[in-house]
């Protein structure tokens, strides 16, 4: 399959999927072996990785652009006025900030364990993405379940923030997923389904921009084709319109259904990787 029609089908999934949680590592991981792709070397690649996540930092950046000046002009007047105290929005910074910190400190003592550990071709680790999914979706449902909902964004605590901060790192492992990990500790945690997802869309901006500065410390130093630089640019641009809407039709879901189809899906993803696994695909 042509290398630019491949980067923009794994722009797709990775603007569609680090949103709505169903894992996006997981879908990332395994589309090539789904789809019966070729060995690509660019595909799977460091620097495409880190262009469609930086796609997906974007639609993140765009869709929440005024909340981002408001909470960072709040947290400036606070380093200033040496006060958190009466804005709401100077708490929310900082919880923000309280809440990245796990996941930076677990994801960089960790990130090698888990990839040579989860990510690799063979039937072992495809089958244990497909034990992860089953597991995070039932967790998701269980707290959508028998969560308060009632709480919104700016009622979260300290302690609510880092347990959240806490579920993030999760997403480490294939098969979790970010959004489904923050979205579960925040309906668990009380919090009504949109306000979760706002928190957690909120959560991912300071992480996934970390994680696109880190992982392209070596970008500029792989040489590519031109070929290769536009299937870059098509991963990153469906990546980030992709990503820009899932955001919306989520926040839109959640205001009226709950997360049953989501839950389903990943298990019926799970047994589908079974499914191939064990007819030898």
């Amino acid at each position: 399959m042509d290398v630019v029609l491949q980067a923009a089908i794994i722009g797709l999934l990775q603007g569609l999927t680090e949103f709505i949680p169903v894992s996006s590592s997981a879908h990332l991981e395994l589309a090539p072996w789904i789809f019966g792709w070729e060995e690509d070397e660019l595909i799977g690649s460091l620097a495409f990785d880190v262009f469609v996540h930086l796609g997906t930092l974007v639609a993140l950046l765009v869709y929440f652009a005024r909340d981002w000046v408001r909470y960072i002009r709040a947290a400036w007047a606070s380093v200033r006025d040496r006060s958190i105290s009466p804005d709401p929005d100077r708490r929310i910074a900082w919880l923000l900030v309280v809440a990245t910190i796990p996941a930076a400190v677990l994801g960089f003592a960790f990130e090698e364990f888990i990839g040579d550990t989860f990510h690799g071709d063979s039937d072992a680790a495809r089958l244990a993405i497909a034990g992860f999914l089953v597991v995070g979706g039932i967790l998701l449902w269980l707290a959508d379940r028998f969560g308060r909902r009632s709480r919104e964004v700016e009622q979260v605590t300290a302690p609510a923030a880092l347990t959240i901060g806490f579920s993030q790192a999760l997403a480490l492992v294939p098969g979790i997923s970010r959004s489904g990990a923050t979205l579960t500790a925040g309906l668990a945690l009380g919090l009504t389904r949109e306000s979760a997802a706002r928190f957690s869309f909120l959560l991912a901006t300071p992480i996934t921009l970390g994680a696109g500065l880190y992982g392209s410390r070596r970008l500029l130093a792989e040489p590519h084709t031109g070929v290769e630089w536009l299937a870059i640019g098509v991963g990153f641009g469906v990546a980030a319109v992709s990503g820009l809407l899932a955001i919306g039709f989520l926040l839109s879901w959640l205001r009226r259904r709950s997360v049953a189809a989501f839950s389903l899906y990943r298990i019926g993803f799970a047994v589908l990787i079974v499914v191939l696994v064990f007819i030898g695909h």
